[in-house]
């Protein structure tokens, strides 16, 4: 959903209560853990190089599990803090413009491996796209291997105004995501 402005907190909350039991607005949820991606969506893959070794693993699970990569996007949360656990449903706010855009969407899964951490999340009914997307932070080679983090997703516009303004949604898309991606490497990084 679009708003006109910086919508309050207490309409954010709202809008989280009202989607609260909203189906997924896509048919292949968990489509990014399992694969493959569906057909009919556009799909990105991004990842950035964190650096190597457990305290650049840790700090960027630490970042994943206090939402750092949203807030470094400049994504206004409720809950502000959400659990990262299968079906907590959250609730973003992304400047546009005079717009704001309203991003519900579900968390679908968490990972919690040794050398993977991270979840997926997808629309809900009143979100403008409809589609899947995980955030995961992965490590090769041990202990003191490399850390990435990762990207994935498929969307694609469902609201009219998304539709119609395409070129402009997927613009947010992808600064939204280099936000996401530099954010999180900021934050893992900056406990090493």
């Amino acid at each position: 959903m679009f708003a006109l402005g910086r919508p309050s907190d207490d309409r954010l909350d709202a809008v989280l209560a009202d989607q609260a039991d909203a189906p997924y607005s896509y048919e292949a949820v968990g489509a990014t853990r399992s694969g493959p991606l569906p057909e009919g969506y556009r799909h990105d893959r991004r990842s950035v190089a964190l650096g190597s070794g457990q305290s650049v693993f840790d700090r960027a699970v630490e970042g994943l599990r206090r939402w750092e990569l949203h807030r470094a996007a400049g994504t206004r949360l409720r809950p502000v803090a959400p659990p990262l656990a299968e079906g907590v449903v959250v609730v973003q706010a992304i400047a546009a413009g005079p717009l704001t855009v309203v991003a519900p969407c579900r968390i679908v899964y968490v990972v919690d491996e040794p050398d993977a951490f991270g979840f997926g999340y997808g629309t809900l009914a009143a979100h403008p796209e409809e589609g899947e997307e995980r955030f995961l932070v992965v490590r090769s080679g041990g202990p003191d291997g490399e850390v990435a983090f990762e990207i994935t997703s498929f969307s694609r516009p469902r609201h009219v105004l998304a539709r119609l303004g395409r070129p402009v949604t997927r613009f947010m898309q992808v600064r939204v995501t280099r936000r996401y991606l530099d954010g999180l490497r900021r934050y893992a990084q900056s406990g090493a």
